[in-house]
């Protein structure tokens, strides 16, 4: 398999993560977000995603986007360790907790829409990362009422396993970090966060272990 990625995307952060605990091997194939105006912008990767997004995954036979559908692809493609309970009202609950990222606080905080922000509309620096603050601070809140004191909250989102929800759920963590967010509201999320990091999928996924990684 071919990952079409870039180190700091964390969508791509998310997929990598699944397919580590998968254990499934992938060549990276870098898609640098910012050079020469952003090579997602290429007709070359184009062709492979109209949307201009990574992740991409080149299965040999099919390419796949949008990092939680192909997490499911991985997921239902090599099942064990499975990324979702089999209990239906559990599999949603999975499910909205990684939606609860993946639609709610990345996609105003991703990167095309900070550039929009800088670019199109003219708006500073300052009010910029006050944008991204209030915005990952109301999703973060919901995510930490929704988790905290919950019993089918264990080391991960759900139960003892990690899922769906924690490949979304330390990307943007990570993420928020770089942003200078406070995190200390958070103690569920953070806890969580420790237990994902002691698992090398969680670890080998990070932006600084990946082969297109810039200082």
């Amino acid at each position: 398999m071919k990952l079409h990625s870039y180190f700091r995307s964390s969508a791509s952060f998310r997929v990598r993560i699944a397919l580590g605990l998968k254990g499934l091997t992938y060549d990276t194939l870098a898609v640098h977000l910012r050079r020469n105006g952003g090579e997602q912008f290429t007709p070359e990767f184009r062709a492979l995603n109209p949307q201009a997004l990574v992740p991409v995954l080149d299965t040999g036979e099919h390419r796949l986007t949008q990092s939680l559908a192909i997490i499911e692809y991985l997921d239902e493609s090599f099942p064990d360790p499975p990324l979702l309970p089999q209990s239906p009202v559990e599999r949603a609950r999975v499910r909205a907790l990684a939606l609860g990222v993946a639609c709610e606080i990345h996609p105003l905080n991703n990167l095309r829409v900070l550039d929009y922000l800088d670019r199109e509309l003219g708006v500073s620096s300052q009010a910029k990362t006050t944008w991204y603050h209030h915005w990952v601070a109301l999703g973060l809140e919901a995510l930490e009422t929704q988790l905290a004191d919950n019993p089918r909250t264990g080391r991960f989102c759900h139960g003892d396993r990690p899922s769906l929800a924690d490949c979304c759920l330390v990307p943007q963590l990570y993420n928020a970090r770089r942003f200078d967010c406070d995190l200390s509201a958070y103690p569920t999320l953070l806890s969580i966060e420790l237990n994902c990091n002691a698992l090398p999928a969680f670890r080998d996924a990070a932006p600084e272990r990946q082969p297109d990684t810039e200082a």
